[in-house]
């Protein structure tokens, strides 16, 4: 009998692992105060989630690569807010940055068996590493800065030769940082590798104007950008890619084959979010004002939290630099849940990062629960 074979094994879901912690909050009068995971709470404008059920569009396959109403209106909304003009045939649908972020590098090798490695931000979000593994790729984390920006000149020779792509991620996840998107335009062009710039977070800019790399043009370079965040619609699944015409179009009918396709009635609920910035200004007063309460709720704890720079997280180190122990000790004493930096990957060991994802009411019971702690008990 032959020995079984060897496949992957997926490895366990990051915030999977913070399972055990959960009870502990839910304990407290009025439960788990959960700021580990960066989904919106807040609702998205009624006149999108109307278009949902009143669109007619869920009768018939929608385009894969999306309608031209949807595509009009992403570039659209790149034109008025980011600056940039681009052609129809320049923009596509996704279902969510997610599923584009992890299936990219399958679809880059396929086109280019020849190499075979993904460059990502030692620190950022975990689907740029799982993505390339899931290829069948390497994936080679980019060494960061003190700034937390990435640190081109440190990339080997020999993994950029091996290149696929790079990706960049600006605001940042989890810091916040803002990259320097022109640096790596021009490093990827030099090289012939394309850039992926992941914008998921460009209308939660604090320091400055959103920004794009496509600002720097379109030869080489593609922005991902999505509904979840900037519109409170991450059920929704719906984002779009724009840049690199030849790029664009490669991706979007190898994934036509796969059959991946946004929704008619989400797509055509999109139209009617990208074309509205008002309720995105309401959101960005929203996460700025609770960004500022959990900073003070830390600080009384005696733990000095930078505001960020983009995006709705707090980047905290650790007291001592044992990210998990500060983990428990939040959730044992406040009911509060938070992300291990290692998430992200090793380069965050000794940080946390705290979502500004729940309500005011619900970052005042933290507070009053430190109070009532530290007059000797924890409430009823």
């Amino acid at each position: 009998m032959s020995p079984p074979v060897e496949g992957f094994v997926p490895p366990p879901y990051p915030h999977d692992r913070l399972k055990g912690l959960i009870p502990l909050g839910e304990a407290f009068p009025g439960g788990l105060v959960d700021l580990s995971i960066g989904t919106p709470c807040d609702p998205p404008p009624a006149a999108v989630t109307s278009v949902l059920g009143s669109s007619g569009a869920e009768r018939g396959y929608p385009p894969s690569v999306g309608t031209e109403q949807f595509r009009d209106a992403a570039r659209g909304w790149i034109a008025a807010r980011l600056g940039v003009s681009l052609e129809r045939e320049q923009v596509a649908a996704c279902i969510g940055a997610k599923e584009f972020v992890a299936g990219l590098p399958h679809l880059l090798r396929l086109r280019n068996p020849g190499r075979d490695t993904i460059l990502y931000p030692e620190l950022s979000y975990p689907s740029y590493a799982m993505g390339a593994t899931l290829g069948g790729c390497r994936a080679v984390p980019v060494p960061l800065g003190p700034d937390l920006r990435l640190d081109l000149a440190a990339i080997d020779s020999a993994d950029a030769e091996r290149a696929l792509a790079l990706w960049v991620n600006s605001p940042g996840n989890p810091a916040g940082q803002l990259d320097d998107l022109g640096a790596a335009a021009r490093w990827g062009r030099e090289r012939g590798i394309p850039v992926f710039s992941d914008e998921c977070y460009a209308e939660y800019t604090w320091q400055g104007p959103p920004r794009t790399i496509l600002e720097h043009g379109t030869e080489g370079l593609v922005a991902v950008h999505s509904l979840s965040k900037r519109s409170n619609l991450a059920g929704a699944r719906v984002g779009f890619y724009a840049g690199d015409t030849d790029l664009v179009h490669y991706l979007s009918e190898t994934r036509k084959h796969l059959g991946l396709m946004v929704p008619g009635p989400v797509q055509a609920a999109a139209v009617v979010a990208l074309a509205d910035q008002s309720h995105v200004e309401v959101q960005r007063d929203r996460y700025r004002s609770r960004l500022g309460l959990l900073a003070g709720l830390l600080g009384r704890m005696g733990v000095d939290v930078p505001l960020p720079a983009g995006a709705f997280y707090l980047w905290v180190e650790a007291p001592g630099g044992d990210a998990w122990a500060f983990t428990e000790k939040l959730v044992r004493e406040l009911g509060m849940l938070v992300s291990p930096g290692e998430f992200y990957g090793l380069a965050g060991a000794s940080h946390v990062r705290v979502a500004a994802v729940q309500p005011e009411e619900r970052i005042a019971l933290l507070g009053e629960r430190l109070d009532r702690g530290r007059s000797g008990h924890r409430g009823s």
